[in-house]
């Protein structure tokens, strides 16, 4: 049994006996001619080893492929060995064992704070522009996560503490502070919402257009529009507004551990990341303000 016919057989499996999508089956397919090119279809499954296949994904590293990428190869590969064995084409899988390399974590992207206000400047003074101008307000004020916004209620504001209460991950609850900015437009919100709740609305703090409870996705919509409207290069999402609302927490406070309350995150490690944030704009200001301090390698002259 050759490695590519052990493949067709495997792919046949998928779409016939486990009616795995066509996409599904096409991305396995793909993984699984990867190690084909990488090993030789001469051989066969028995012949390929541990160290055959570590050789195959260090292949596909040079080629460029990150650890994500590999991680899902490595995958495909586990379950096409594990078909072999059951089929008795092999006696081992030789794929078990082996983790892929790490991928560097992707900086959360950010806005700065003439970017935040340049989208916080929503020009709409109808029911739905007032409820959206105090959603945003109160996500980049407290730094809250999307489905923590949606799940407030009326008792959860407490407006002459300036406070609200949040359930977060794990249902944990955690006292945060609001911005005046913020509260004048929950407060605007507030008189807005009594016109617009039914028997529906029970306890909500914010609105859908139908008198329920907002969904995240109503949110991620309208945000993503004003965003586009305002001027806003890249696309903005909710956990943009939370991502800023921590980086400009620590660019001006440099208090990790506050940072990591007001986001309510377990572990610190989570929070960490933002100190890559910090030094980024450090860096930029570093580099804006030494006169000897550019990084960039200088501009070279063709001299006769």
């Amino acid at each position: 049994m050759k490695i590519e016919d052990a493949i067709d057989q495997f792919l046949h499996h998928l779409r016939t006996e486990r009616q795995l999508s066509h996409h599904t089956v096409d991305n396995y397919a793909r993984d699984l001619n990867k190690l084909a090119e990488a090993v030789g279809t001469d051989f066969d499954p028995n012949q390929i080893d541990n160290l055959g296949m570590r050789h195959a994904m260090a292949g596909l590293h040079r080629q460029g492929l990150n650890g994500r990428s590999i991680q899902r190869w490595l995958s495909a590969i586990r379950s096409f060995f594990r078909f072999c064995i059951r089929q008795h084409w092999c006696k081992h899988n030789p794929a078990e064992g082996l983790r892929a390399p790490k991928s560097p974590k992707a900086l959360p992207k950010t806005m700065d704070v003439d970017e935040i206000s340049q989208l916080l400047d929503i020009r709409r003074d109808d029911w739905i522009g007032i409820r959206d101008r105090a959603v945003l307000e109160l996500m980049y004020s407290s730094g809250l996560r999307i489905g923590e916004l949606c799940s407030l209620d009326l008792f959860d504001l407490d407006m002459a503490d300036a406070s609200l209460r949040v359930t977060g991950k794990g249902n944990k609850t955690r006292e945060l502070p609001m911005g005046k900015k913020a509260i004048a437009a929950v407060r605007l919100w507030l008189k807005t919402r009594e016109e617009r709740a039914v028997q529906k609305s029970g306890q909500a703090l914010f609105l859908g257009a139908r008198g329920g409870r907002i969904t995240p996705r109503t949110i991620q919509k309208q945000l993503a529009g004003y965003g586009l409207s305002q001027g806003i290069n890249s696309r903005v999402t909710p956990h943009m507004l939370r991502h800023s609302f921590a980086s400009h927490i620590l660019e001006s406070s440099g208090d990790l551990r506050a940072v990591q309350e007001l986001l309510g995150h377990a572990n610190i490690s989570t929070t960490q990341i933002y100190t890559h944030l910090d030094y980024q704009h450090l860096a930029k200001t570093y580099d804006r303000a030494h006169p000897r301090a550019s990084r960039r390698p200088p501009k070279t002259t063709n001299e006769d």
